[in-house]
């Protein structure tokens, strides 16, 4: 009966002694080590991928934003299908595709919209935008919904209208265009990309200066 005891005290210590060891290792430890590593190497993708203006955090490069007025840059449509290009509204708790069909004619008039939507709110005052200029990103979102980057050409197609509505010249909109246009990634990964909420910081300082 005693060695019965002691055999069971015995394996209750040991197991509670590999309990304290594996949770010293495994929660913290470990966690401490990686997280040292990820701040150490990649610092900015650890913390999110911030994105500041002015000192402050004003969102990150991975997810796009919502409520840019018509002197800004416009991203993709989001939650399947803004109401138009302009007017997206990115919900979190509502991103995701639209799971409709290309032949489906809910989506297909909706992307007819949108493409009018483009063409009319991008149309400036010596400069009419053809509906054969409208790439695809403008009247249809990501799969996620939440794409923080839209093509070259939806940037530039936005060129005029940005440039009317903030009293600069097209060439100096274009070149910040120009200048915050990614390419493929390792150069044959992807598509050329421009990230808006940054091109859209860029815009602001910009006329900040002007």
């Amino acid at each position: 009966m005693n060695n019965s005891v002691t055999n069971t005290a015995r394996l209750l210590w040991a197991g509670l002694r590999a309990l304290l060891v594996l949770t010293l290792v495994t929660g913290v430890i470990y966690p401490l080590v990686v997280t040292g590593i990820a701040q150490a190497a990649f610092h900015d993708k650890a913390n999110g991928s911030e994105i500041r203006s002015q000192g402050k955090v004003v969102g990150s490069s991975l997810i796009g934003q919502q409520g840019y007025r018509l002197d800004y840059f416009q991203g993709r449509p989001a939650g399947g299908l803004g109401s138009n290009s302009i007017n997206t509204r990115y919900k979190l708790i509502l991103s995701g595709a639209t799971n409709l069909a290309a032949d489906n004619k809910v989506l297909i008039q909706q992307v007819k919209d949108a493409k009018a939507a483009v063409v009319k709110d991008n149309s400036v005052p010596g400069y009419t935008v053809k509906a054969s200029q409208v790439p695809a990103d403008a009247v249809t979102s990501s799969g996620s919904g939440l794409d923080p980057d839209i093509s070259p050409a939806y940037a530039e197609l936005q060129v005029h209208r940005v440039a009317a509505k903030n009293d600069l010249s097209v060439a100096q909109v274009e070149k910040l265009v120009k200048d915050h246009t990614s390419g493929r990634t390792l150069g044959f990964v992807g598509e050329p990309r421009v990230n808006v909420l940054e091109l859209n910081i860029a815009l602001k300082e910009l006329t900040k200066g002007s």
